[in-house]
């Protein structure tokens, strides 16, 4: 099996692909404290919840943005599968050609999203995240990441609302049934989700107007299903748009990806 394991700044995701199919995948959330034993214990948990063993697994490619946690990370891998992963970075084929100012400041995350998007469902596409941040992504029809847009995620956007104003709570975020809200709750929820459509919807727009053409929309991440459901401009929500990148660069990369005992 291969495991692919997304690191971010909220979340980290993990999943177990048996030839090329995702046959599950895990959740933990991302600690700067946590050491390589602590890692290693949460990953044993998943595995034996599903009667994987160590020697299951072949190989491990890892997408991180959060450079602070890759040592004890990447160690708990070592220690606990014998295995040493792969991070996506320089020397690492994507299948996707960058072409940005500064290529090397792209985040992993941002690149497999690309390649997943690309190859599962071709291009020119837009491919949003809904993560911590939000980004727009431009991948050309020919496999050129273009550049975007970046703001804050909606998580972000709630948790700034109630933090700095005194008398809102924090709320749940998810679709009320109106967009006038009857109570302080019900407000907060309507400003924030409808809000956010209103800016995903504009955003869009404006990328296809800039490029010139219709483009595909791909989403994912974790609060995309609620926007999806919400608005007409976004064509596919993939919960497992970045598994499915990881495991396309893998793929493009395993003849040379070699774990030494």
């Amino acid at each position: 099996m291969l495991l692919v394991v997304d690191i971010g700044n909220t979340n980290i995701t993990m999943g177990f692909y048996k030839d090329d199919q995702l046959i599950n995948n895990y959740r933990l959330n991302t600690r700067f404290s946590r050491t390589s034993d602590e890692y290693g214990v949460m990953l044993s948990a998943f595995m034996n919840a599903n009667n994987y063993k160590a020697e299951d697994i072949q190989d491990v490619i890892i997408s991180s943005v959060v450079p602070k946690v890759n040592y004890s990370f990447s160690s708990s891998i070592i220690k606990y599968l014998n295995i040493h992963p792969t991070f996506v970075g320089p020397g690492v084929k994507t299948g996707i050609s960058v072409k940005i100012e500064h290529p090397s400041s792209l985040g992993a995350d941002r690149l497999v999203d690309a390649a997943g998007a690309y190859y599962t469902y071709g291009g020119p596409c837009i491919v949003i995240d809904f993560g911590t941040a939000t980004t727009y992504d431009v991948v050309s029809e020919n496999g050129e990441f273009l550049g975007g847009a970046t703001s804050a995620g909606i998580g972000i956007t709630a948790n700034a609302l109630s933090s700095m104003a005194a008398q809102l709570p924090e709320i749940e975020i998810s679709t009320p049934d109106s967009v006038i809200g009857k109570n302080t709750v019900k407000s907060m929820q309507a400003g924030i989700v409808f809000g956010y459509i209103g800016q995903v919807e504009y955003i869009v727009k404006k990328i296809k107007e800039e490029y010139g053409e219709n483009l595909k929309v791909i989403s994912t991440g974790g609060l995309g299903k609620i926007l999806y459901h919400q608005t007409s401009c976004i064509d596919v929500y993939d919960r497992e748009l970045t598994f499915k990148g990881l495991k396309i660069i893998y793929d493009k990369n395993k003849k040379k990806i070699k774990n030494p005992a």
